[in-house]
């Protein structure tokens, strides 16, 4: 926190403080010409409701009093005034790392027990399941959603689709290191027309219901463009992360448009790594439930 931030916050606090202390005492002071205590102030309304000149309760008082006592206590004990760290020597970062140090005591014990087990085999313990399970729930799921089917543009887990392979090892090096997939713009190349063919051919390899001609000239365009990444048969390359074309699982969307979007503009897809904030044992164990909902 640099001086002039520090300064900055410890006006506020203690102007603050003091300004409450003369504002209590201002308003506490007697003024010209008032009524007595216990008298009407002059105030009357509807004939007989008289507004009489009653101080507030000492009790109530004294509670503001307090509250600035509160204050100064505070503050001595505790950051309050900017960069002054108070006689306890209390900081949220000495707390978190205490908490930390308390649940790394507690729960590391557990989490390297499962990390000199084989994935496979930690997969069909039920307690690490519900381990992984919670760790699933709390980094994974704002992108693949809480039951792992994904959505658009975030794959599916619980299926047998994978863009760089589903088997223990690579699904932790996909969590631990993370994924960059990049999936070229070809409508400078393609053109429109291109793009158009070359949507109807990929959709024809899955089976589904296109333009004939159109397809049969994508093939050619396929073949000279798109087979280096995907392969002669469109089948996919999980060494490049290329997706399978053939299986109608589709990441952005398997309609006509769709394709032709992805072909056109391209795509960028990232997976973030986890290994700095979650580390080797904790990966492994959440590597295990996620192979374990493919299985």
């Amino acid at each position: 926190m640099s001086l002039t931030v520090s300064l900055y916050i410890t006006l506020i606090v203690v102007g603050n403080t003091l300004a409450m202390w003369w504002l209590i005492r201002w308003t506490a002071k007697p003024r010209p010409n008032e009524s007595v205590q216990g008298e009407v102030t002059g105030h009357t309304w509807d004939g007989d409701l008289a507004e009489f000149n009653n101080p507030m309760p000492r009790w109530w008082l004294w509670m503001f009093y307090l509250t600035m006592v509160f204050t100064g206590v505070y503050v001595a004990l505790y950051p309050g005034l900017g960069s002054v760290t108070g006689f306890l020597g209390w900081t949220q970062e000495g707390q978190w790392q205490s908490e930390m140090k308390d649940a790394a005591d507690k729960y590391d014990p557990i989490f390297k027990k499962y990390a000199g087990m084989d994935i496979a085999a930690v997969a069909k313990d039920p307690q690490a399941l519900k381990m992984g399970g919670r760790l699933f729930a709390t980094y994974c799921s704002s992108c693949h959603g809480s039951d792992a089917h994904g959505a658009v543009g975030f794959p599916n887990l619980a299926d047998k689709d994978w863009l760089y392979g589903g088997d223990p090892a690579t699904i932790k090096t996909s969590i631990m290191n993370g994924r960059q997939g990049v999936m070229p713009a070809w409508s400078a190349i393609l053109k429109e027309q291109g793009v158009e063919q070359v949507a109807n051919y990929v959709l024809s390899l899955s089976g589904k219901s296109v333009d004939a001609a159109k397809a049969e000239a994508g093939k050619a365009l396929f073949l000279q463009n798109c087979a280096v990444c995907h392969g002669a048969e469109g089948k996919g390359n999980p060494v490049m992360g290329a997706p399978n074309l053939a299986d109608n699982t589709w990441l952005y969307g398997g309609s006509l448009k769709a394709v032709e979007k992805t072909i056109a503009d391209g795509r960028q897809g990232r997976m973030p790594a986890h290994a700095d904030f979650l580390g080797n044992d904790k990966v492994h164990l959440l590597a295990a439930y996620v192979y374990s909902l493919s299985q």
